[in-house]
């Protein structure tokens, strides 16, 4: 059985702690691999490695670390099949799905390869009588990112890219249930000329976790899973002192007003909800069906459903794969076992792939859903699509601010004053306005509100950089001896 190792200091180690974590394939349901969890140790050995360093690469030129980004950018290119094969095998998206994630990690390599510009800081000559005054961004240190498995390539991508080029260190913790992906990028960055030490890889669970949560030498850490554990997390780390930004969970809703063109919202409903079998922070899970579009609308999303291709990455005609492992299926289906006074449209246990083999569940579309349902208010995590009911706007604007969450949500219209007012009222951190699943380009940054995202920072873009920095402001005199003298008063810029 094959072992997936640590990455320590340019290298991969196998893990010595003796407690396997399994590794499955999700098409077949068989064991493909396994993990040694790392025990406290070698997770301060991954540490050590980095704080080591640290000092070489914080000094390297920011044309240097953009070089490496650079490089890491081609590498990563040329090898997206290979990178999207291991991410197929391990996690059960299609090839496709897999390729699109790749296709937004590289965005934020790109972005990282800004840093020149992005690292200036500003300059403020004769802020006071031959004073001038600047500010500058400095690297925290060693940093660490625990990501989860539902994109075990971009999200890792979303933290280090950004990390590394602004001059920390980087520990991650991948997910143990797909962690192959995250190997692979560690020696495309070696390959790049990243330094040995200034990525580190250790594989495991909660123990890792822990200990990275409290190490003294961890500066910041960047989460991303469901909202317990991020909640968790982000006290844990803060009140061991660090710099934490911890993204939860998500119920996004997808609000369709009586204007909208149904079958673009039908289109639009089926591809959010049931993309990568509904395994994305950022699917829609919810459709709100406002006024008479309802009947419609759930007519025209269930006579897609019937038309999606439900099978194993290794058929090119797949669009949608299994779930990430069993109990996790057989949780998701037992939403569709109790589903109260609402109507189960299309039932996904009845298609033929979710017999078996794998970990596979067809689509489900469950109409008439009410806000104190479990189908409503848990983060369900499988390609089951609730819609709800609701009589005007404000009804439906009222749903998605009450909600616990606030991670992502849409509206669907023709009517470019409802949207706009739409985006005003809606409390949420991103939004979409004729897009299901408005995950923002690089360029901007990543996150929602409310119970979906504990810090004050969002992931990647500006506030990535921003995140893996701090601001160090220099006033500057250079005065002519013969005019010093004491003066205890308060500085004057006047």
């Amino acid at each position: 059985m094959r072992e997936i190792k640590h990455w320590l200091d340019g290298q991969a180690v196998a893990g010595t702690s003796g407690r396997q974590l399994p590794v499955w394939d999700p098409a077949t349901g068989e064991q493909q691999a396994y993990v040694v969890a790392a025990t406290a140790a070698e997770t301060d050995a991954a540490v050590a490695g980095a704080l080591a360093a640290f000092p070489a690469w914080r000094a390297a030129s920011l044309s240097r670390r953009a070089e490496v980004m650079f490089r890491f950018r081609e590498l990563v290119d040329a090898n997206r099949k290979e990178i999207a094969a291991l991410v197929s095998a391990e996690h059960g998206k299609t090839v496709a799905d897999a390729e699109g994630e790749l296709a937004r990690g590289l965005e934020n390599i790109e972005f990282a390869t800004g840093a020149p510009h992005l690292l200036k800081g500003g300059y403020s000559e004769q802020a006071s009588t031959g004073v001038d005054v600047y500010s500058i961004r400095q690297p925290l240190g060693v940093v660490a990112g625990i990501t989860p498995f539902n994109f075990p390539a971009m999200v890792p991508m979303w933290m280090f890219c950004n990390a590394l080029v602004c001059g920390n260190t980087f520990v991650l913790k991948p997910s143990e249930k797909d962690p192959s992906p995250a190997l692979l990028l560690a020696d495309l960055l070696r390959q790049a000329g990243l330094p040995d030490g200034c990525f580190n890889v250790v594989q495991g669970d909660r123990e890792a976790v822990e200990r990275l949560l409290v190490h003294p030498d961890v500066q910041a850490l960047s989460f991303v899973g469901s909202t317990p554990i991020a909640k968790a997390v982000y006290e844990a780390g803060t009140r061991a002192g660090k710099r934490v930004q911890a993204l939860g969970g998500a119920k996004n809703h997808m609000v369709v007003l009586p204007d909208a063109d149904i079958a673009a919202a039908a289109d639009a409903a089926v591809s959010a909800g049931y993309g990568s079998a509904g395994e994305r922070c950022m699917a829609v899970s919810v459709v709100v069906a406002v006024g008479a579009v309802a009947d419609p609308l759930v007519a025209a999303i269930s006579e897609r459903i019937g038309r999606i291709a439900v099978g194993p990455a290794t058929d090119p005609a797949a669009e949608m794969g299994p779930l990430i492992t069993r109990e996790h299926r057989d949780k998701v289906a037992g939403y569709l076992a109790e589903p109260g006074t609402a109507e189960v449209v299309v039932d996904g246990r009845d298609a033929p792939v979710s017999s078996g083999p794998g970990f596979f569940l067809g689509a489900s579309l469950v109409d008439r859903v009410t806000t104190d349902s479990p189908l409503y208010t848990d983060e369900i995590f499988g390609p089951v699509l609730s819609v709800v009911r609701a009589d005007s706007y404000e009804e439906a604007v009222r749903l998605v601010n009450d909600n616990e969450y606030g991670n992502g949500t849409a509206i669907f219209t023709r009517d470019g004053g409802a949207a706009r007012q739409f985006q005003y009222d809606v409390v949420c951190g991103m939004v979409g306005v004729n897009v299901p699943v408005p995950v923002p380009v690089a360029y901007y940054s990543f996150g929602g509100w409310k119970s979906s995202l504990f810090g004050d920072l969002h992931m990647y873009g500006p506030e990535g950089i921003q995140f893996y920095t701090r601001s160090k402001v220099v006033t500057s005199r250079w005065p002519d001896p013969a005019t010093s003298r004491v003066d205890l008063g308060f500085p004057k810029v006047r």
